[in-house]
């Protein structure tokens, strides 16, 4: 991680003869060097937490607890750290709220024929319009040409292609809608 504790003395001070000494000189450096190890607030206070309660469970057998507890910050976060790198969090669409199942991408096979369905009612109605109508429509959607494209392959106005499109589409919309397929 690159991040060091602050210098330590080779000695511990004598004056530090109680844990509760210990928490009080130490408790700020350390959720400090937490913090920057973690980078959570609450995580880091949880750590120092959690060193402070290892160090209760053994203080009489640490001789120099300021490094101790240092070091096991450190190891605590790194801990920390590598397990939540192993946790991947699940994003829920908010919009519609938990699923119990994975999305998949395909659709299910009512899904598919009623597509199949509505496909087969599009072209239906695009057999109800003229044959001008339908060779625009055809070269709006099919081949993706701009209406000047249509224009120059077409010989109409470019405003004749757009009427052509808008008046073709809104028939077809009609058809579709009279036969259940759109609402």
């Amino acid at each position: 991680m690159g991040l060091t504790p602050p210098e330590q003395a080779s000695t511990e001070p004598a004056e530090w003869e109680t844990i509760e000494e210990l928490f009080s000189a130490l408790e700020s450096p350390l959720l400090s060097y937490a913090l920057r190890l973690a980078g959570q607030r609450a995580l880091a206070e949880d750590i120092v937490q959690e060193a402070f309660m290892r160090l209760h469970a053994n203080f009489e057998q640490i001789r120099q607890p300021r490094r101790w507890l240092y070091r096991t910050v450190h190891n605590l976060a790194l801990n920390q750290l590598r397990s939540s790198g192993k946790i991947v969090p699940l994003q829920l669409p908010e919009e519609d709220g938990p699923s119990l199942e994975p999305a998949d991408p395909q659709p299910l096979p009512d899904e598919q024929i009623a597509r199949m369905e509505g496909v087969g009612m599009v072209r239906l109605s695009l057999e109800t319009l003229d044959a001008r109508s339908r060779e625009v429509v055809r070269l709006k959607f099919n081949e993706d040409l701009s209406y000047k494209e249509i224009s120059a392959r077409t010989g109409l106005s470019i405003g004749h292609v757009g009427y052509l499109l808008h008046h073709a589409l809104k028939a077809m919309a009609d058809e579709l809608a009279r036969n259940g397929v759109v609402p």
